[in-house]
């Protein structure tokens, strides 16, 4: 449905301390400098209250004081990105906008349009120039609410953004002293250097990209894993797909199935992977290290074996598991992986790779941010500036799958019409 909203306020937010002068110049890393200057947003959902002055004055006001303290430790989020080099840690603050909604809560979990839920966050996902982090705080007639929080994909992924919530949700609890605080090593492991020739906006696009959301339940995944897994007596000491490969391999499929992909010369098809490197480094890094450590895995996929759905499962694994602690020393260097990205980025212009790219938020503590009212019904995504797109997030129930696709408008009109997909999928409400 459409979303009508109203931006009744708009503050600045700065630390209730300044940022000692030691710490005013924040160097971004080698990894920050790479990642695409956008927004990592995300939407939490609260049921309805039906105070007003609590919802309108009390909690809001929660909010801030609470964010005012945490900005302290996350000080770099309240200074400004210059030059795509370092923040400046001056104090300026976050923008915190008050939006009334026009319309009830339900209205929208029900069935919520990603392109819709872009209302509900502080920025425009595509601009990311300058400020760090920005948060709305939105009120629906029924009394709910939703915060919306942007992070600048230039200081942090989104791991970093799942532990500053965290920490800003313990606080307004009063319940602080129980969370681990942020770690700020990166540029010390992946020291910054000149990446001129390089353009990390490669890839931005919000032109002819539509974003549908795709609910698979608990029994539908087991299916798609059971169709995953190797055929009896057959690798058997192989552990079994997990949830994320095995919904990887039926989304690459039912892509390529909808878009016609055939194998050229001159053209490449790939799967791409986001992975977390914080456990991949030696020593492994803790979850609060704040900044980027995460990089891609590709995967060509080729049909070389008579089981074609674990040999895709088979595949990824070994991608992804390419990215180790070698891995990882070559990557703190940064030279060679820069010419390595700049060589992927050129055949992109060129249209010789053709990616579908996956990032998974399944497993993080999503539904654990209590401000102190309740854990939140709900936990969205509005749409992404990038195309050939899939992001993976827990269900509420935490059984089931939710798949953000964002695909060009004329495959995603052959992809959501197919008809094994369909059956997999939770029928959308009319």
């Amino acid at each position: 449905m459409k979303i009508e909203i109203e931006v009744i306020s708009n503050e600045i937010i700065k630390p209730s301390s300044p940022t000692p002068d030691h710490l005013r110049h924040y160097q971004l890393s080698f990894l920050d400098q790479i990642s695409p200057p956008t927004y990592n947003p995300l939407l939490l959902f609260y049921p309805a209250d039906g105070d007003v002055k609590i919802n309108n004055i009390e909690k809001p006001n929660q909010l801030k004081q609470s964010l005012s303290e945490v900005l302290n430790l996350y000080y770099p989020l309240a200074g400004r990105i210059k030059d795509n080099l370092f923040v400046e840690c001056n104090d300026e603050g976050i923008p915190f906008f008050q939006a009334e909604v026009k319309c009830r809560l339900p209205q929208v979990v029900e069935n919520p349009d990603p392109s819709e839920l872009n209302k509900l966050t502080p920025f425009a996902l595509d601009d990311a120039e300058e400020l760090p982090l920005g948060i709305q705080y939105n009120i629906f007639e029924c009394g709910g609410i939703v915060i919306g929080l942007c992070i600048s994909h230039k200081v942090g992924d989104a791991s970093s953004l799942f532990t500053f919530i965290k920490y800003w949700a313990a606080t307004a609890r009063g319940e602080a002293d129980h969370i681990s605080r942020p770690e700020y090593i990166s540029a010390t492991l992946f020291p910054p250097i000149n990446i001129s020739g390089f353009k990390p906006a490669t890839g931005i696009t919000k032109e002819d990209v539509v974003t549908k959301r795709f609910v698979f339940r608990s029994s539908s995944i087991e299916q798609l894993k059971e169709k995953c897994s190797p055929a009896s007596g057959s690798l058997e000491n192989q552990r079994p797909p997990s949830r994320v490969e095995a919904l990887s391999v039926f989304i690459w499929q039912r892509f390529t199935a909808a878009t016609k992909v055939e194998s050229k010369p001159e053209r490449i098809y790939s799967m791409v992977h986001a992975v977390n490197l914080r456990s991949r480094m030696e020593p492994p890094l803790p979850e609060y290290s704040f900044g980027n450590y995460y990089r891609i895995a590709f995967t060509i996929p080729s049909i070389d074996t008579g089981e074609e759905n674990y040999n895709l499962v088979s595949q990824i694994r070994d991608s992804i598991g390419k990215i180790d602690k070698e891995y990882v020393k070559k990557l703190q260097k940064g030279g060679e992986h820069l010419g390595f990205i700049k060589e992927q980025a050129a055949r992109f212009l060129r249209g010789e790779v053709i990616s579908l790219n996956f990032t998974s938020l399944c497993r993080f503590p999503l539904y654990e941010a209590d401000f102190g009212w309740a854990k939140p019904i709900w936990v969205g995504s509005p749409s992404l500036t990038f195309k050939n797109l899939v992001v993976f997030m827990d269900t509420a129930s935490g059984d089931g799958i939710e798949a953000l696709v964002h695909l060009k408008e004329e495959d995603m009109a052959k992809f959501e019409e197919d008809e094994e997909l369909l059956q997999y999928i939770v029928p959308t409400k009319c």
